[in-house]
């Protein structure tokens, strides 16, 4: 059935922020002395928040015995690092401006919903994507990360979606349990940062390989 309202993940969906990601959190490692990674591996750190990434990337043997606080100052380091070079190397995947631009066109009800954090999803939303989403959400403080749908029940309201008009877009198997917990239709796209045959295994309700290929649920 044609859906009426999209919910899109953000990084690796409509976004590529890889090596910005990257270049972020190598810089943060690169400080401290610790070994850094290649921009690829950054493809399975990232995908469940900004404080799961960085506990991803740092050295085990520290992880094991970092006080809290010590760990927050490296997130919140990793963070402003982030946020100072947010579209230095990001850019929409190929079609997405034109997909996205269609669907609106056909008055479908659009939204990003993201684990990065709010401030740094608004921001790269507004920069690439000016008058497209309806609604935007990032990681906030209060509200679960995916895969917990509370965000998306929530973004859901504010679109005035149901469960039967709505469908979820994503890379990620973080993106199809979000939208198996939610009940929602799943489009899974391989040009992101996982694949094929993890959204395969997933479940996802629908692969696409071509940002176009979208506009046949609309």
């Amino acid at each position: 059935m044609p859906y009426k309202a999209f919910i899109f993940d953000l990084d690796g969906t409509i976004l590529n922020t890889l090596s910005d990601i990257a270049n972020a959190c190598n810089t943060m490692l690169q400080r401290h002395g610790w070994p850094q990674h290649e921009d690829n591996a950054y493809r399975q750190f990232v995908g469940n928040g900004f404080a799961m990434l960085t506990r991803r990337v740092l050295p085990p043997s520290l992880l094991e015995n970092l006080e809290d606080k010590a760990l927050q100052e490296l997130i919140d380091e990793g963070k402003a690092l982030y946020h100072a070079s947010l579209h230095d190397r990001t850019k929409p995947y190929d079609g997405i401006p034109e997909a996205l631009a269609e669907l609106k066109k056909r008055n479908v009800s659009l939204a990003v919903l993201s684990n990065k954090p709010d401030p740094e999803t608004k921001e790269l939303v507004s920069y690439f994507f000016p008058g497209i989403f309806s609604v935007v959400h990032g990681g906030r403080d209060g509200v679960p990360l995916k895969p917990d749908p509370a965000a998306v029940y929530e973004t859901m309201a504010e679109l005035g979606a149901t469960k039967e008009t709505c469908a979820y877009v994503g890379d990620s198997n973080v993106d199809m349990k979000t939208a198996a917990n939610a009940g929602l239709f799943s489009i899974g796209v391989t040009w992101g940062f996982r694949g094929e045959e993890e959204l395969a295994k997933a479940n996802a309700s629908a692969i696409v390989s071509r940002a176009e290929e979208l506009l046949q649920y609309a």
